[in-house]
């Protein structure tokens, strides 16, 4: 029997946190995307610690967007400039079993851009 959407990202998502684990000098920066929304949180897997979290849903991307695929750079410009003032420049990008495509990569370029290091 064939695999479902669902089954099939959870395969991926555990093969690729198998080798993939956030330290304190470079935590680990998971990427949630549903239908409608994007979100990002980075995480330090060693205390289990959030340290930097935002999403499409706080009110300044929401008052600008029109497409996911903007809202997706505006939540990477985002979750950059939150890095960068809590003081982490470098990350270890969990795409968390998505293909590295459209919006995801999106958020990956502008956060590379607007100066988190991965």
């Amino acid at each position: 029997m064939a695999l479902t959407k669902q089954d099939r990202r959870l395969r991926i998502k555990r093969r690729i946190r198998k080798s993939i684990a956030g330290t304190a000098e470079r935590p680990r920066m998971s990427v949630f995307r549903s239908n409608k929304q994007i979100s990002v949180q980075i995480i330090d897997d060693l205390s289990g610690q959030t340290i930097v979290a935002t999403s499409s849903l706080i009110k300044e991307i929401t008052e600008k967007t029109t497409t996911k695929l903007e809202q997706a750079e505006l939540v990477g410009k985002a979750i950059a400039e939150k890095a960068v003032a809590a003081g982490i420049t470098s990350v270890v990008f969990d795409r968390n079993g998505y293909l590295y495509h459209g919006r995801i990569k999106s958020l990956a370029d502008a956060a590379r851009n607007s100066g988190l290091k991965f």
